[in-house]
């Protein structure tokens, strides 16, 4: 494989990918040479299924080079969020009702800021919103263009920042691709810490592989052309202990991938 025959040449090159972040390919933004060595070395990872550093890989990539994606996407809370994800909100609404004890709303991978300055407004009874992402200058830059009392952005790992910062009647909230980036069994652990810290909500937006069957596949596994992982969300949910409050998905990419709906309650 002529990729593979690229890394050898250019051992130095293929560090600085998977440092710098390339499980993504936007537009024009890697050589002909670079797509073929990052193609190699996502092929290697999965035989070998070393999935912890396929999801460091993933990563990299959001750490390094998230705002390059969310500048390119700015017009996505328009035309994919608001027509196609918001009725979820809809949901926990009503389900939450007027007097809930909720006082936190955490969204993890907040990119721009634009879903969680939405929901700042949708429920203005809660005190506190935490945008978390890993990328630094999408951070920054949120707190500088988004002003609300209410609202901050912090630039950390969804993770560790909720392991550390966790607090009882929070709710959680990932928008179209977060939690598709850690493997199984973090994914597992994320929802057992959160679950141990008091009463939740998870509100999931999160994509799953076309064909990918709740009944059937029962453990993750990578898809698509980014090579992020395809969870079986219900099952996880559960197995940490949530109650799920709902479930639905829609077609997002016929050729691709469906964007799946998930209420989970502690």
């Amino acid at each position: 494989m002529l990729g593979n025959l690229l890394i050898k040449l250019f051992p130095q090159k293929a560090d600085h990918l998977k440092q710098a972040g390339m499980t993504l390919v936007i537009q024009d933004k890697m050589s002909k040479r670079e797509r073929l060595m990052r193609a190699a070395i996502l092929a290697k990872v999965e035989e070998q299924e070393d999935y912890s550093e396929l999801s460091e890989l993933h990563k990299n990539y959001w750490l390094n080079r998230g705002d390059d994606y969310f500048n390119l996407t700015d017009d996505n809370f328009q035309s994919v969020f608001l027509p196609d994800c918001s009725f979820v909100f809809d949901h926990l609404k009503d389900q939450l009702g007027d007097t809930h004890s909720y006082k936190r709303l955490v969204e993890i991978g907040t990119g721009n800021g634009d879903v969680l300055m939405y929901l700042a407004e949708k429920f203005p009874q809660i005190e506190e919103f935490y945008g978390i992402d890993l990328s630094p200058k999408q951070t920054q830059a949120n707190n500088k263009r988004l002003t609300r009392h209410s609202v901050k952005f912090v630039a950390a790992d969804g993770f560790d920042w909720v392991n550390e910062n966790g607090v009882p009647d929070t709710i959680y909230v990932t928008s179209r691709g977060v939690l598709e980036y850690f493997t199984q069994e973090r994914l597992l652990a994320f929802f057992q810490m959160i679950m141990g810290q008091g009463p939740a909500v998870f509100v999931a937006i999160e994509p799953n592989d076309i064909d990918f069957d709740y009944e059937k596949d029962l453990e993750s596994r990578p898809y698509g052309n980014e090579r992020s992982f395809s969870h079986n969300y219900k099952r996880v949910f559960e197995r940490a202990g949530f109650d799920i409050q709902h479930l639905s998905w829609k077609v997002y990419d016929e050729n691709d991938h469906k964007l799946v709906f998930i209420i989970a309650k502690t």
